[in-house]
């Protein structure tokens, strides 16, 4: 533009060697790039010069390359169609523009992990039923056979229990998951021949779908884990976007409608909130002194001291509870104390998340650090929980640290429980259903008449009561917790997922009609990118502890005599073994022994040790070619000031008017000087003693001087 008006104004083209070298490097960037032309931004008279700098006239090329370059375009095509296609047709997108748009990014992000989950139980759920169930339902597995002939030795004349409830009830059955003994929902329905006389091996598909499920849920955690990396963690903690960026750049101009012009102001509303209170905390921060940093130390010691005990508290409580649970079965109370461990960890993780938000508000955190420390201590609350659950179970099943004469027999309490791989499944079948039944009931029974009596009834007290916050650490350790138990029951309850993701599809609703109409937006909202990232990592110490009892328990544990696919093996990883050394010729034999040698296992460390090396040293010279990268932004910048400083000087030198073509309406001195109006660049100079500069109470840096009517506004409500 400057070339074309010094033609203008001189009426002689004046030579410029350096454009005219930027603009042939630019070219050959461009030709040389795979970009599509139709994405360039350029004007279609340049995309048309650069198609034909790619593809010349004169030049033939092969049909082979033709061929690949047709067979790329209508690749790309299809892709960027199935893209299109996907975004359209994809699950509620609808209610995610609106949830983020009327409550922030943060809430918004809840929503999303919880539709993240429900394709992974689809997901896991595709691969049980394509390996396992088709086969099995194809290959109609045998009747069951007489029972095995074999004496318990129980101490007293003890009877082994044969399963049958003492209280015969269908809807008491059905939540109990008795109802389901003799289905595909449970370990105890699969049979199959022997391993010789089928080609396909239904043991080892039931072996290996949870571990590979296990496997493709971790991959797929991570990659979103990555993904949703904060941004502040590349670009540095001193980095800050300037809010007058927000305010000239944040409307989009192609709104329409009032209701989308709606959403749209208050997602605006949220992001400027999000930036101030960011703004305001750091700002104290600074300020503080050292008396006051000592106080905030032992506010943060006390709190999370105290939190501590609150978690150790709450982990010896569900110990007891199911101990109680399992030594009780012959009481009265059967009835209750069957479900005595779901309703003691659902209690706990009520009030838990509770005494936490209000404990770590006392520390004085930023928004996302308070949501990302009550998420932690909620995560370390709910998966100590599970964990000390799985372990009283065991302790009870399997004779943990218990001797019992039927435990050294047959390797876990075959004289109270035959098949314990279905015990163990009724448990966790018994708290997936009872964590829905929760969520429903609060939503229903106390969500809702308190919005009723707030809005029926006004006072003090209602005006203090007011409606329920939408806490989020509560409620994505209530569906971190679901998910947990599900990875859990992987091995003892297959059809577990299916289950699990009609309670995530419906929990979706529910959750929705309880923020759009029970609950009120937080006074603190907060970033979805860090809240994303902690989700995924949350979700990955569930997928862990669930993944390490599923290990011990396929690889050292004695399955039980009278039901299921592994009654004859001491551990069913021991099909494997077997199938090894039935279907592979003894060459593939030796090598999967060598693999699995200590001999291997020095080479296997060796090749991960230099592959860490390399990655190690490929991130640091990233992290250097990243800091050269931003020097080199902050010249540029720096650069630009000069001219424009030099363009200025030029324009405000006298005479200068009369080759720089007709005059302005306005004078050059109302001409801002910044070609970043309202804020300064990075990496802009400072500011001199010679020319005003951009200030709080003058943000255009132009004291003193009339600056013309602006030609551009924000539409209001009446006219959308």
């Amino acid at each position: 533009m400057l070339r074309q008006w010094s033609v203008q104004a001189s009426g002689e083209p004046e030579p410029e060697p350096a454009g005219e070298e930027l603009w042939e490097q630019e070219m050959e960037r461009r030709c040389s790039s795979q970009e599509p032309v139709r994405l360039l931004p350029y004007a279609m008279v340049d995309k048309r010069f650069i198609r034909q700098l790619r593809e010349p006239e004169g030049v033939k090329t092969s049909c082979w390359q033709q061929w690949r370059h047709r067979q790329q375009t209508a690749g790309r095509r299809l892709g960027e169609a199935a893209r299109r296609l996907a975004r359209g047709c994809g699950l509620w997108e609808g209610a995610l523009y609106e949830i983020g748009g009327l409550f922030g990014t943060g809430i918004q992000s809840y929503f999303t992990f919880l539709r993240f989950l429900l394709l992974l139980n689809l997901l896991t759920l595709l691969l049980t039923t394509s390996f396992v169930l088709l086969p099995l339902t194809w290959l109609r597995p045998p009747d069951r056979g007489p029972a095995l002939n074999f004496t318990l030795q129980c101490p007293g004349g003890h009877q082994p229990q044969t399963g049958v409830p003492k209280f015969n009830n269908l809807l008491w059955n059905v939540l109990t998951g008795r109802a389901f003994n003799n289905t595909y929902l449970f370990y105890g329905a699969y049979r199959a021949g022997p391993e010789s006389s089928s080609v396909y091996s239904i043991r080892l598909a039931y072996l290996l779908s949870p571990l590979a499920c296990l496997l493709l849920c971790f991959c797929g955690i991570l990659r979103r884990m990555v993904k949703g990396l904060p941004q502040k963690m590349f670009l540095g903690q001193d980095y800050r976007s300037p809010l007058s960026a927000k305010v000239f750049s944040s409307w989009d101009f192609c709104i329409q409608g009032q209701e989308a012009a709606t959403i749209k102001k208050h997602e605006i509303s949220n992001e400027f909130k999000v930036e101030l209170e960011e703004g305001r905390h750091l700002l104290m921060v600074q300020h503080q002194t050292r008396a006051q940093r000592a106080c905030h130390l032992l506010t943060y010691l006390r709190v999370n001291i105290l939190i501590g005990l609150l978690v150790v508290g709450a982990i010896s409580a569900i110990f007891w509870a199911t101990k109680y649970s399992q030594d009780n079965k012959e009481e009265s109370l059967f009835l209750l104390l069957q479900y005595l461990p779901p309703g003691v960890i659902a209690l706990v993780n009520f009030l838990g998340p509770l005494l936490f938000v209000f404990l770590v508000q006392l520390e004085n955190y930023p928004p996302n650090t308070e949501v990302n420390l009550t998420l932690i201590w909620c995560v370390v609350l709910k998966l100590a929980s599970l964990g000390m659950f799985s372990f009283s179970l065991g302790q009870t099943l399997l004779c943990f640290g218990r001797n019992k004469t039927s435990c050294e027999s047959y390797g876990y309490n075959a004289c109270d429980y035959q098949c314990w791989e279905n015990s163990v499944g009724e448990e966790l079948y018994k708290l997936s259903i009872f964590n829905f039944l929760l969520t429903v009931a609060f939503t229903f029974l106390v969500s809702l008449p308190r919005r009723l009596l707030v809005e029926r009834f006004s006072g003090r007290f209602w005006a203090w009561l007011d409606r329920e916050e939408f806490l989020l650490p509560k409620n994505v350790l209530d569906i971190v917790e679901g998910q947990t138990v599900t990875w859990m029951g992987l091995f003892y309850c297959p059809l577990l997922p299916l289950l699990n993701s009609i309670f995530v599809f419906l929990t979706f609703y529910i959750k929705k009609y309880t923020l759009l109409r029970n609950s009120r937006a937080s006074p603190r909202p907060f970033r979805a990118s860090s809240s994303i990232f902690f989700f995924q990592l949350v979700l990955i110490l569930g997928l862990l502890l669930a993944a390490v009892p599923l290990g011990y328990v396929v690889s050292s544990i004695r399955s039980s005599w009278d039901c299921g696919l592994f009654t004859n093996y001491s551990a069913p990883w021991q099909v494997v073994p077997e199938l090894v050394a039935l279907r592979l010729p003894p060459p593939s034999q030796r090598i999967l022994h060598y693999l699995g040698s200590h001999a291997f296992s020095f080479p296997l460390l060796i090749l991960l040790s230099l592959v860490l090396t390399v990655c190690v040293s490929q991130s640091q010279a990233s992290a250097r070619a990243i800091r050269g990268l931003r020097k080199q932004l902050v010249w540029q910048v720096q650069e630009k000031w000069h001219l424009v400083d030099d363009l200025s000087r030029l324009m405000s030198e006298p005479g200068s008017g009369d080759s720089l073509g007709p005059a302005s309406p306005h004078s050059r001195g109302s001409r801002p000087r910044s070609f970043c109006p309202g804020f300064p660049c990075p990496g802009s100079p400072g500011p001199r003693a010679s020319r005003p500069e951009p200030s709080l109470e003058d943000p255009n840096g132009l004291r003193g001087v009339r600056v013309p009517a602006r030609s551009c506004r924000f539409p209001s409500g009446s006219e959308l």
